[in-house]
């Protein structure tokens, strides 16, 4: 009884062991990334990063996505701040995100949010699950 029960749960380790080790030669496949900012003009070198990187990986790059939380988050509905930030986002490959948590803090009217703009409920929460996803973040 003792040996078959030490069998089962060795079993059972080995199996998980094995889809954990599949799972991570999986995601190795491509480069995701996440940063989370607080300033509309840090877009400027997130971007040129995502550009080089892009070029620099070729099929290897994945997923960029930037997340804008804080208190000037309200600068996403200015038109002068973005400038054509959301245009060269969208030509290199990176998706913009706005913190859902920091538009209501900050009374900001999701309705002025750039429509090419996701807002997500909590962005650092969101920031987290990408990174258990295998993306490589960094907050600026």
């Amino acid at each position: 009884m003792k040996t078959y029960l030490l069998s089962s749960i060795l079993l059972v380790l080995t199996l998980f062991s094995i889809n954990k080790t599949q799972a991570q030669q999986m995601d190795n496949d491509t480069n995701n990334y996440v940063v989370l900012t607080k300033k509309v003009p840090q877009l400027q070198p997130i971007i040129l990063t995502a550009e080089a990187l892009k070029a620099e990986e070729g099929d290897a790059f994945g997923d960029f996505q930037v997340i804008i939380c804080g208190k000037e988050i309200g600068d996403i509905t200015n038109v002068e701040k973005m400038g054509n930030f959301i245009e060269k986002a969208e030509k290199a490959g990176v998706h913009i995100i706005a913190c859902g948590f920091s538009l209501k803090k900050f009374k900001v009217d999701k309705t002025k949010v750039p429509k090419k703009i996701e807002v997500v409920d909590n962005g650092i929460l969101y920031n987290f699950q990408l990174q258990k996803k295998g993306y490589k973040s960094i907050s600026l």
